[in-house]
């Protein structure tokens, strides 16, 4: 009894006798793609560079991308708005200018001393001497006086007090030697480490002995390097200590930064060189059966074979990448490895935003990347713009489209709890941009309350915006954070439209829903492509976009003004999918959705008065 999956059995060509199972697939249904999902492109103290990351708080952003900072292009400060508002999906693409730096440290780094000798083969006789980077030990008879040294009974014992006086010596030049005696040699390595040692100079006048030159000393040499695992200031925060293991004879490595999770790698044994690879190890992959690779720091080694010693590193020298960032650093590059606003491609964005961009010559390009892969671009004049500027800009701009909200550059004042500053100036698009990813597809911004706004420079002015101001705005196709809102005395944006011009498709909610819409087709019908067209397949398909539409009127995301179940048409059958378009593979849905309305205008006629006469039916209602 051969179970085959539908499609793998040719039923016209059977030839044994049995049962043949056939597995059919159930009726294929569609599941909306994510609607909720911000993109954030801007700086950070931390984390990968134009690798998107998702965020789902605040406290996931800081463990990514490191705290929020009080600067242009700032993305965390942007996250953490947008969480205010009620996002709960933050894809953050971090940028730099190029000049980020990781931070590091050398770990028990250790310059090798410069070397020499004074081999001597007889006693040396009076007056002769050796002389020591220009400083002259003469030898004498008797009554030894100043950088003298008493000849004794035999080579042995001259050389025991010259020891003695070299190693108590005072002289600026002698100490920069240390001393040792090896039979009948004068062993001289220099006090400190490194190539400055190779120059001390060593001269003798003693009959029969032999001078070898100071040489051997080096750079210093770690025994470990530690690189921080991104770019960014972050990384001057990160400690490593080396200390005895939990094991006899074993040391431990702890890894600290500020907000993460300590690292600890416990029981590391070997001694030198091999001490110093085990430690390489663990950090860059982990310890078998205890715990994985450092997500804080790398580890290369180094060329020193030193004991471990007891010891905490503090790594330094990081920087962020982000003075020298401007506005085509966050729009990127369309090519692999892709940059800035183009890594968000194919990330199943709704909204996104350039943190902080007002350069009016990127808009043009953010709507092309917004139009193609469905997803609502928000941006912002800079501060301090009025009404008049605003649509001028965005006239000269050539911006008419709804894949793009404008806000007006009429920038916000936010309580900045972690640097301290509680007026600080904020993008506006930046609180629209949060509320947006926060809100179902099918609403609006208009009159729904942001979170967290202490001010705007236009209400700290104490002059409210007057029906002119608003009618420019709302005629020009920009938004505007404002207090009062129709709804009442909190801020809120005012006008909840997109970029066009057009009447019927200006909403956030014609945006949000109509790539919604696309996006969720785009991803779900594919799964029809390969397969062969007949009336059962066009019957298939028809009923995944049909429940589709049908989920959404019940969930109240379309519908029609008066209730009925007419909010979606679709039709695909031999009406729209002639035999000539079928013959070269093509298969076509038509389908027309009706959106609610948002309502921008409500309008009350009112007649009042001592002559209105009021009349009131009264209405049977059957049971």
């Amino acid at each position: 009894m051969p179970i085959v999956q539908q499609g793998l059995l040719n039923t016209t060509a059977l030839s044994v006798a049995d049962v043949y199972i056939q597995i059919v697939p159930p009726q294929f249904l569609i599941n909306g793609v994510p609607s909720n999902v911000l993109g954030l492109v801007g700086s950070a103290t931390w984390g990968p560079v134009n690798q998107p990351q998702i965020v789902g708080s605040p406290a996931q952003f800081k463990a990514k991308f490191g705290p929020y900072q009080a600067r242009q292009y700032d993305m965390g400060t942007w996250a953490t708005i947008a969480f205010q508002q009620g996002a709960t999906a933050i894809q953050c693409v971090r940028v730099t200018d190029g000049t980020d730096v990781a931070a590091t440290v050398q770990a028990q780094a250790s310059a090798p001393k410069a070397s020499g000798q004074i081999a001597f083969t007889t006693n040396p006789s009076a007056s002769s001497t050796i002389t020591l980077n220009g400083t002259a030990v003469t030898f004498v008879a008797s009554g030894a006086t100043g950088p003298q040294v008493n000849i004794g009974a035999n080579l042995g014992a001259t050389l025991t007090a010259l020891l003695a006086f070299l190693q108590g010596s005072s002289d600026t030049q002698l100490v920069k030697f240390t001393y040792a005696l090896a039979g009948n040699n004068l062993n001289l390595t220099a006090a400190t480490g490194g190539t400055a040692g190779n120059s001390l100079t060593v001269a003798t006048t003693v009959s029969g002995a032999t001078v070898t030159n100071m040489s051997g000393g080096a750079a210093a040499a770690p025994a470990l390097t530690l690189t921080s695992k991104y770019t960014g200031s972050f990384g001057n925060g990160i400690k490593v200590t080396i200390q005895p293991g939990s094991a006899a004879g074993t040391s431990q490595v702890l890894i600290a930064a500020p907000g993460l999770a300590s690292e600890k790698f416990d029981n590391i044994g070997g001694s030198g060189a091999t001490f110093w690879a085990n430690v390489v190890s663990a950090i860059n992959s982990g310890l078998s059966g205890a715990r994985g690779p450092s997500d804080i720091v790398t580890a290369t080694i180094g060329t020193s074979s030193a004991s471990a010693q007891t010891a905490t590193y503090a790594l330094q020298g990081g920087t962020d990448g982000a003075s020298g960032l401007s506005a085509s650093a966050l729009l990127g590059v369309d090519t692999v490895p892709r940059t800035g606003m183009y890594a968000l491609r194919g990330q199943n964005v709704a909204v996104a935003a350039l943190c902080d961009v007002t350069d009016t010559t990127s808009w043009a390009t953010q709507v092309a990347f917004g139009l193609g892969e469905g997803v609502y671009m928000i941006t912002s004049g800079p501060a301090g713009q009025n009404p008049q500027t605003a649509a001028a800009a965005k006239a000269s701009a050539g911006i008419d489209s709804y894949a793009m909200k404008i806000m007006l550059g009429d920038w916000v004042y936010w309580n900045d709890t972690a640097n301290g500053l509680p007026q600080r100036l904020v993008s506006p698009a930046a609180f629209s941009a949060g509320l947006l990813s926060a809100l179902s597809p099918n609403q609006s911004t208009l009159n729904k309350q942001l979170q967290a706004i202490v001010g705007t420079e236009k209400s700290a002015s104490g002059q409210p915006y007057t029906t002119a101001d608003l009618q420019i705005l709302a005629g020009a196709g920009i938004d505007v954070i404002c207090n009062p809102v129709p709804g009442g005395n909190y801020f809120g944006c005012r006008n909840g439209r997109n970029a066009s011009s057009n009447d019927v498709i200006h909403g956030d909610n014609y945006t949000r829903m109509t790539n919604y819409i696309a996006t969720t087709l785009d991803s779900a019908m594919g799964i029809y492509v390969g397969k062969l067209q007949s009336a059962t397949t066009r019957r298939q398909a028809k009923t995944t976009i049909d429940s589709f539409f049908g989920n959404l009127q019940q969930q109240g995301l379309i519908g029609t003004p008066n209730g009925r179940d007419d909010a979606w048409a679709s039709v695909l059958d031999d009406s729209n999918n002639p035999a000539s378009r079928v013959a070269l593979g093509y298969m076509q849905a038509d389908v027309q959705v009706q959106y609610l309305s948002v309502i921008e205008y409500f309008l009350v006629n009112l007649e009042a008065g001592q002559s209105v006469q009021i009349e009131r039916k009264s209405v049977n209602f059957a049971v």
